[in-house]
């Protein structure tokens, strides 16, 4: 293996371990609109190593604490709203192209065209994406993963586990992160170093920072509130917006409605 490859395979690993962080943070929101769909194989809700789970949990916690948090909040307040938006915008239309593989994997004809239409509008008319011309279009985000890709061909989530770094999780949702991340083709592919890793950086800051407006929304104990919110976020996705049954309706907690967020 070539210094260049194992560089490159480092960075990758560890930008999962950075971008998992943000899915730790106490807002896990922003759930977009898709059209219903078949069922697929649901989330398993068990919880059976809650008391790791919770043990890592705090140290998640305490990681955005202390370093992603402070960053992220003072990145929102220097950075211009219409700046703001436009970063978020130019990092969310390089998903579209995960977006369109997964479609393609789930046989999603319609998913495919939509996601394919969106990278060319915000490309060409966005300016690289910075403007969503596309949902002014009538062409809204349709989120695929391969996460999503697996469960639409029928493998089952695991139990929920909170990983060191790598925040909520379950098996299957590890699994589509990685592919994701190092299998499936990207637009990162084609950017070189080390601008990839100043563009990397910058993302996981916007993202962090377009999470703190949501973390009011946070109540009763944080653990069961986040577990409660990545599990249902998770089967929402994977039936492309259609939820068969509420998992959380016999918690004692109180209900967690998607329209919340």
């Amino acid at each position: 293996m070539t210094q260049t490859t194992t560089r490159y395979s480092i960075f990758a690993a560890s930008m999962l371990v950075l971008f998992a962080i943000v899915g730790v943070a106490p807002a896990v929101a922003q759930i977009a609109q898709e059209p219903v769909g078949q069922p697929a194989a649901p989330v398993n809700q068990a919880d059976p190593y809650e008391n790791w789970n919770r043990s890592v949990f705090s140290f998640n916690e305490t990681v955005d604490d202390w370093f992603l948090r402070p960053v992220a909040k003072t990145y929102r307040n220097v950075t211009p709203g219409v700046v703001d938006r436009g970063v978020t915008n130019f990092f969310n239309n390089l998903t579209e192209i995960r977006n369109f593989s997964n479609s393609l994997l789930q046989l999603k004809g319609e998913s495919a065209v939509v996601a394919f239409g969106r990278f060319t509008f915000n490309t060409v008319f966005g300016l690289g994406g910075i403007f969503d011309v596309a949902t002014a279009f009538d062409l809204p985000e349709r989120p695929e993963d391969f996460g999503q890709t697996l469960g639409h061909w029928g493998m089952g989530s695991g139990p929920y586990l909170m990983l060191p770094f790598l925040g909520p999780s379950t098996p299957r949702h590890f699994t589509g992160l990685a592919s994701d991340s190092l299998a499936l083709p990207s637009a990162w592919d084609s950017v070189e170093e080390p601008e990839t890793y100043y563009l990397r950086g910058l993302q996981i800051v916007d993202k962090r920072a377009d999470f703190i407006p949501a973390e009011g929304l946070i109540s009763g104990d944080r653990y069961t509130f986040v577990r409660n919110a990545f599990l249902q976020r998770r089967e929402f996705l994977i039936n492309d917006g259609k939820i068969t049954s509420d998992p959380f309706a016999n918690d004692d907690e109180d209900d967690l409605m998607l329209e919340d967020f």
